[in-house]
């Protein structure tokens, strides 16, 4: 079985408007990595368009893609958030916060109306958006006796993690991060290593 060790998000934030009878939706897609961030956007947003009618949003979270939500804010159940999450999902992303904020025109669009106004702003606004592929990364810390330096140097530039960060004492420390599917690999060659201890 292959591990899926990459994910696909947006790498920056973006917008797309959307009329139908009037009404406008404003979608604003958005690279997350925190329900703190998600959090923080929402305030924003609901600050920015605070004389709007509805400012409905759904978000994904984490690469294994079950960490999310959906709020249709005042709209018919399952009318807004939904649709959004929907795009969120059949693109397959996710880090990603999508906000649609609707001003009211005065004419009402009724569920499916609502359903296909929501889904169309959403998929807008990720069609603006540039959509990468990461990929999943574990980190792993290793402690050695300063002289066996070069064997994990060694080991360092044939695997290609990246170093995130390395102290010199009696003991030398060093944090590593690399891709899931390669960490099995370098955490044995790390083992091997006369000294080498692997920090959990």
């Amino acid at each position: 079985m292959t591990q899926e060790d990459t994910y696909k998000t947006i790498t920056n934030i973006t917008e797309a408007v959307y009329t139908e009878k009037r009404s406008k939706f404003i979608a604003i897609a958005i690279p997350v990595r925190t329900l703190e961030e998600i959090k923080q956007h929402l305030e924003t947003y609901q600050k920015k368009y605070y004389d709007a009618r509805h400012v409905c949003y759904a978000y994904m979270l984490g690469h294994e893609r079950k960490n999310f939500r959906a709020n249709d804010n005042g709209e018919p159940s399952g009318t807004a958030g939904k649709p959004i999450l929907g795009q969120i999902n059949s693109n397959e992303l996710t880090d990603l916060l999508i906000v649609v904020v609707r001003y009211f025109g005065g004419i009402k669009l009724g569920t499916s109306g609502l359903i296909v106004a929501y889904k169309a702003a959403a998929a807008e606004a990720i069609a603006n958006a540039e959509i990468i592929e990461k990929t999943v990364d574990e980190e792993i810390a290793v402690s050695f006796e300063y002289p066996f330096m070069n064997d994990i140097m060694r080991i360092v530039k044939e695997e290609e993690p990246e170093i995130l960060e390395q102290t010199y004492d009696m003991d030398c420390i060093m944090k590593l991060r690399i891709r899931q599917s390669m960490m099995g690999k370098l955490r044995a060659r790390l083992e091997k290593v006369e000294t080498a201890r692997i920090l959990e």
